[in-house]
């Protein structure tokens, strides 16, 4: 769950704020019926600044949390399709290198002008090496000096395993990008709290101000710092699926 403005602690505070002003002297004594309509103005900015902070606080937390949950959940499907792609990988080495045996029996016994032992080499073929051994020999390797080197350098010599491998280490890569995007996501929703916990801290403070400026600057420039959150909330995409 990733750090960022608690909308409990932001409810709290926006119901301190309010027994704050509640408790304060009425100052209409000494700034008269204007000072009294401003007040009352300034306590409603503030207290919908504080609301309106609540709220979008709240989405961004959750859509953070959802955001980081899904880069989590991609990164670790990615790793795991990481180790089967180099399952396969080791299964395509392992079978490679048995038909790579078995061809270098049949050709001693070739060499040896043994038909009976290539034979027996033979019959050890995998199904999928013997296509593409008997490829190799239509190639008349004996007399065709452009012959490929054996039948693994044929193009009927496929490795079932090796093609899985590639297939899963692609999906491994997409996996990856869709969570570190997603990563990305949620570390700009936790910033988009900077800004939110920036507006509480404004509305906090404006309160300890008696000069009524001063604190409409407060509550404007804390206002444009929400808009500014909204707009990047706006930007992100939707929550994930």
């Amino acid at each position: 769950m990733p750090e960022g403005l608690n909308p409990i602690e932001a409810g709290k505070q926006l119901h301190e704020h309010g027994e704050t002003l509640a408790k304060k002297p009425d100052d209409s004594h000494d700034h008269g019926e204007d000072g009294s309509r401003h007040s009352r103005i300034l306590q409603i900015c503030e207290a919908g600044l504080l609301a309106l902070v609540t709220i979008t606080a709240a989405w961004a937390g959750y859509s953070a949390a959802r955001w980081g949950t899904e880069s989590r959940v991609q990164i670790a499907q990615s790793s795991t399709l990481r180790a089967l792609a180099t399952r396969s990988d080791l299964t395509a080495l392992s079978q490679r290198n048995f038909d790579a045996s078995t061809f270098n029996a049949w050709f001693i016994a070739f060499t040896l002008n043994s038909p009976q032992k290539e034979a027996i080499a033979e019959r050890r073929f995998r199904p999928q090496f013997r296509v593409a051994f008997n490829a190799w020999l239509a190639t008349n390797p004996l007399h065709n000096r452009n012959a490929p080197p054996g039948p693994t350098y044929m193009p009927q010599y496929k490795l079932a395993a090796q093609a899985k491998a590639t297939a899963l280490d692609n999906a491994a890569d997409a996996k990856f990008v869709v969570g570190n995007h997603a990563g990305q996501v949620g570390d700009n929703y936790v910033r988009i709290t900077v800004f939110l916990a920036a507006v509480l801290f404004l509305v906090g403070i404006g309160s300890s101000f008696k000069l009524h400026t001063i604190r409409y600057a407060l509550v404007t420039f804390g206002s444009a710092l929400l808009i500014v959150s909204i707009v990047l909330i706006v930007q992100q995409p939707g929550l994930p699926a």
